[in-house]
């Protein structure tokens, strides 16, 4: 893994410990806020870029207004499509396990959106007395170790994302309150973007693998030909050289590249409450390898909906 800056440029109490060997690593010496100074601020961002994923602990600071404010020190921050904001928020999504909310699928934030977050930044609010950990795999890494056969058949494959995706899936139980919220809220209206599979990174210019439980189909092959493909690739994201798992206590804040992560929460604890509050930062249409950009392609409200 490449490191974007030394850690003998690191502002003076700064210090960054890597956790694993391709992603992850744990941020010391820093209060979040919104009014860093920018030689810090440079610093987290290298460092998320770097790492994929970077954990700041004892944050006990940050509240609601705290987070909105240190994530619009990296852009514009974007709700969620089709799930209210958090009230008195502009965009905080709150995620509460006892609705279902478990989000216990490998996905990255919001791939049904042509522009879809560049940066997301997650606190827990609540947490359950075990279990509920988090765990993200690096795309980047994983296009980087395809043989190269298969990051040539990568480059030109496009795919179909859409937050119409099998819910039920793996699961070993399904939430009932949360497939209900699934089918009236998360799908009030239905969308599907084009994406190609492997990216050119805006800011570091690495090729990174787009794909996650929203990616439905890729284009030009059958769904059994589609699901082995897209296989092989979440399987070499998954690879547990590739990710890095976090267990949360509470005063964690998580900040990690969108656009080159995966992530899921491990569904493990059963009734226990588990709240956690996500700001995602606005991004743009990916770029492939031969320049073309995503595009939404179809947005409509589910049948039987009102207008």
């Amino acid at each position: 893994m490449s490191t974007a800056s030394s850690t003998d440029t690191l502002p003076p109490g700064l210090d960054i410990k890597p956790i694993n060997g391709n992603i992850g690593a744990e941020l010391r010496g820093v209060a979040l806020s919104g009014d860093l100074h920018p030689a810090t601020l440079k610093a987290i961002q290298d460092a998320v870029y770097t790492y994929k994923v970077v954990f700041v602990r004892d944050q006990h600071h940050i509240d609601d207004a705290q987070q909105e404010a240190f994530g619009r020190l990296w852009g514009g921050l974007v709700g969620h499509p089709t799930v209210p904001s958090l009230g008195g928020t502009e965009a905080i999504l709150d995620v509460d396990g006892a609705r279902g909310e478990r989000a216990s699928s490998w996905h990255a934030d919001i791939t049904f959106l042509d522009a879809y977050p560049s940066v997301t930044i997650l606190r827990p609010h609540v947490l359950p007395e075990r279990g509920g950990d988090t765990l993200w795999g690096n795309t980047v890494a994983a296009y980087a170790e395809l043989p190269e056969p298969l990051r040539e058949l990568a480059d030109k494959l496009w795919a179909v994302h859409s937050n119409l995706y099998d819910y039920v899936g793996d699961r070993g139980s399904v939430h009932k309150d949360g497939l209900k919220r699934y089918n009236e809220v998360f799908t009030s209206s239905v969308y599907e973007t084009e994406h190609p599979l492997v990216a050119v990174h805006p800011v570091t210019g690495d090729r990174t693998l787009i794909v996650g439980h929203f990616l439905r189909q890729i284009i030009g092959f059958g769904t059994s030909d589609s699901q082995r493909l897209v296989g092989i690739f979440n399987d070499h994201v998954t690879r547990p050289e590739n990710t890095v798992r976090w267990h949360w206590s509470p005063g964690d804040v998580a900040i990690w590249d969108n656009r080159a992560t995966i992530h899921r929460a491990v569904d493990d604890y059963g009734d226990l409450p588990r709240i956690v509050r996500r700001t995602t930062v606005a991004g743009e249409p990916p770029v492939a390898v031969d320049g073309r950009r995503s595009f939404t392609r179809a947005l409509g409200k589910k049948p039987g909906l009102a207008a």
